[in-house]
């Protein structure tokens, strides 16, 4: 399919700059795949929403502050967004600018002393912390990994400590959030629970691929990096009992959506995962692990709007975020939420 059926038109102002005032505050359009029906309702409706015996799928990877400002050792400013461990001490990061990051270039950041060893395939370079852990210097001077369609990213407000964050976010390891996890609060979760509903973890640690469209002039040719995955052996369990029974399984975002897909058996049943998911989903796509998708509205062209397409359909999707720009939904990390049901 070719690239351009996944454009829309954007204003830049449809686009959130910031949380809304409460989690659970955001808007929520609910897509019906079968009769193509389109409701306006609210994040704080899905207790009525959801069912009793559903079972939702919360992906807990933490948003580590992965976003470093440096210099050379000229004084010039040079910007890191470390993406993953090699070892202690060295990591894979995306640099800006790239001409002061090729190999044997040495950088700082206050007393840290770092050096560019690789340049890597994919344009990161392999960097090494030489007096010291990478991890203890992203706890010192690392800032929160906002998408740098959010005008603040370089400089990012006290509350995105907290809100580009989900609440139940427990292993760190992600360079970008997870974000159809940032509407729920405690107390929302406590209210799904309260319906009936079951919720079970997985980890899908959120590469920088999710910052990049695609590029390639078909959806075809375009390829997704493999990222860290999960599944714990309690949760398989609970997605093969909710299909046997005839239960909903709740996808709560594409990363969850990514990884349970990956791990589906050739039998249908899903297996506990501890590696790489590498699935890239794209219209065609047979989905055997999930029935509903909460998820956020996504950028053209993107590996994300594919993804939501191959499950509800290019024509309803692309019907669905008329709408939502008509009605003035909010879009993107900071934005609100599509359920797809």
């Amino acid at each position: 399919m070719d690239l351009a059926d996944f454009q829309y038109d954007l204003p830049p102002g449809a686009i959130a700059q910031a949380p809304p005032e409460t989690r659970e505050a955001a808007r929520l359009l609910v897509i019906d795949r079968a009769s193509g029906a389109l409701a306006d309702r609210g994040v704080a409706d899905l207790p009525s929403l959801l069912r009793a015996g559903d079972c939702l799928v919360v992906n807990d990877s933490r948003v580590i502050p992965a976003r470093v400002l440096a210099e050379d050792l000229g004084g010039r400013p040079v910007e890191l967004l470390f993406v993953e461990p090699v070892t202690d001490e060295s990591w894979r990061a995306m640099v800006r600018p790239g001409r002061r990051c090729q190999p044997g270039a040495h950088l700082r950041v206050g007393a840290a002393r770092l050096r560019v060893v690789a340049a890597e395939a994919d344009g990161t370079r392999l960097i090494v912390r030489e007096n010291g852990p990478i991890a203890a210097l992203l706890d010192a001077a690392g800032m929160p990994p906002l998408p740098p369609y959010i005008a603040r990213h370089a400089k990012p407000a006290p509350e995105d400590w907290e809100r580009y964050q989900t609440v139940y976010a427990r292993t760190p390891g992600s360079v970008a959030a997870p974000t159809a996890g940032l509407h729920f609060s405690d107390a929302l979760l406590a209210s799904v629970r309260a319906a009936g509903v079951e919720v079970h973890t997985l980890t899908l640690h959120v590469g920088p691929a999710t910052f990049r469209p695609i590029t390639t002039p078909t959806i075809e040719a375009h390829t997704l990096p493999a990222e860290r995955a999960v599944v714990p052996e309690a949760t398989a369990a609970a997605v093969n009992a909710a299909r046997a029974e005839g239960r909903r399984v709740i996808a709560v975002g594409t990363t969850v959506t990514r990884t349970l897909e990956c791990a589906v058996e050739p039998d249908g049943r899903l297996a506990a995962l501890d590696g790489r998911a590498a699935l890239y989903i794209r219209p065609g796509h047979r989905f055997r692990a999930i029935d509903a998708l909460l998820t956020n509205f996504h950028l053209p062209r993107s590996s994300l709007l594919v993804l939501v397409s191959a499950f509800a359909g290019r024509e309803l999707i692309l019907r669905a975020y008329h709408h939502a720009l008509v009605a003035g939904y909010r879009f993107y990390s900071y934005g609100d939420a599509t359920l797809i049901v």
